[in-house]
């Protein structure tokens, strides 16, 4: 299985709408923090949320958290 990539070194910090979301959790996606199936053939797939109602999500741009798929700051100690 292939390690996952960062895709950068923050979270992105987006308003969503309730519905089921697809986080990449390989960091390969070209529309991060959403899934597109670049992990196709890594042995890695996207982490499914279900948000129930319209709020501001912190999805993990680092691929490295604990709490996968929101950010827990992990990425402040990263080199």
């Amino acid at each position: 299985m292939a390690e996952p990539i960062m895709a950068q070194k923050a979270p992105y910090v987006v308003e969503v709408e309730p519905k089921q979301y697809s986080w990449c959790a390989c960091g390969r996606s070209q529309r991060q923090p959403y899934c597109d199936g670049s992990h196709k053939g890594t042995g890695m797939g996207p982490v499914r949320e279900q948000i129930t109602e319209q709020r501001r999500v912190a999805w993990c741009g680092c691929k490295k958290t604990g709490t996968p798929p929101f950010c827990d700051g992990t990425h402040s100690t990263l080199d």
